[in-house]
């Protein structure tokens, strides 16, 4: 796995964690303290998808802004723990992630998928939980390759998508693109994926034949206007086996989401989108997730990238009040 992997360096100033005080600490001091990891951060800096499919590149970029963001956050304050030696379980929490860098990219995308679905697959076979930052929004079918690699039966697997597109697109070519990861996923050929489901769909944005092509295999597919506080927490409800969970900010409105590879107008107001976050972290079947198409070149004064990071922030939020959190 090693060579799949190039390490982040926490000295590069871009992704260091500011100097505070001793009873200031932050994400990005806790990371890693323990031993026994619960969760693993997987950076995946790719946007040939994105390429492919007529977007904006620049989400390549993505996951350094992300955790430049993340380390600079603080743990929960709400539950802080009575001192250093008893912390609350938001610092334990942090402190069971590690950061384990970013899977090499070579540009070949149907390989560099390969290569993440080869690291997800070996944290998931440890017991982990990964959390990929992407990158574009092909980092959805290495994620999933990622589940086939642990040689799941068929039907084993469900898939959540928060976007403002289905991402079924047929493959031009063959090839893979950003438009595609969930099209893929469905016809693997080992059919892991029992059904696929996705919500903050844009009426505008959607091909009518997108629609029918989920129905008719069994999935689901919600416009952004049917999403509320009872349809978020209704998805997670819905779980009834293993699932994997990929957030696209794209889903998002534009006010706060701007650097994306294709922005939303009338998209999902942040506060759902981060229920759904804490709802996928509280939920003790999802396995992994991912967080696509953070663009800093096009971003404003890093709000989609800070939306990006309190996503895994709020992920992790509600990952500490499962059953199993953190001792």
């Amino acid at each position: 796995m090693a060579e799949d992997l190039r390490r982040i360096d926490p000295s590069d100033p871009a992704i260091a964690p500011p100097q505070t005080a001793h009873d200031d600490p932050r994400v990005g001091h806790l990371l890693g303290r323990s031993e026994r990891p619960l969760v693993v951060l997987i950076g995946f800096p790719s946007d040939e998808g994105v390429r492919r499919n007529g977007g904006r590149p620049g989400a390549a970029e993505g996951p350094r802004e992300l955790r430049r963001c993340l380390y600079r956050m603080t743990p929960d304050a709400e539950r802080p723990g009575r001192d250093a030696e008893r912390p609350g379980e938001s610092v334990r929490l942090f402190e069971r992630t590690r950061d384990l860098g970013d899977v090499v990219v070579t540009g070949d995308l149907e390989q560099d998928q390969e290569r993440l679905g080869r690291v997800v697959a070996a944290e998931l076979a440890l017991g982990r939980v990964p959390v990929i930052l992407g990158g574009g929004h092909e980092v959805a079918y290495g994620h999933f390759l990622g589940h086939t690699g642990t040689g799941r039966s068929a039907g084993s697997l469900e898939v959540i998508n928060w976007d403002a597109h289905p991402d079924v697109r047929e493959l031009p070519g063959g090839m893979a693109t950003s438009g595609s990861p969930f099209r893929q996923a469905v016809e693997h050929p080992d059919r892991a994926c029992r059904r696929y489901r996705v919500y903050g769909l844009q009426r505008h944005a959607v091909a009518a034949a997108h629609v029918r092509w989920i129905e008719e295999r069994g999935g689901t597919a919600v416009f952004s206007d049917r999403v509320d506080r009872d349809a978020v927490a209704g998805a997670f409800r819905q779980c009834e086996g293993d699932t994997l969970v990929s957030f696209d900010l794209d889903a998002v409105d534009a006010a706060f989401a701007p650097g994306v590879s294709a922005p939303a107008t009338c998209g999902l107001e942040p506060r759902l989108w981060l229920e759904a976050a804490e709802a996928a972290g509280k939920c003790d079947l999802v396995r992994s997730i991912d967080i696509a198409e953070l663009n800093p070149r096009h971003d404003l004064d890093s709000r989609t990238a800070r939306l990006a990071a309190l996503t895994i922030w709020r992920f992790l939020r509600g990952f500490a009040r499962r059953p199993q959190a953190p001792d």
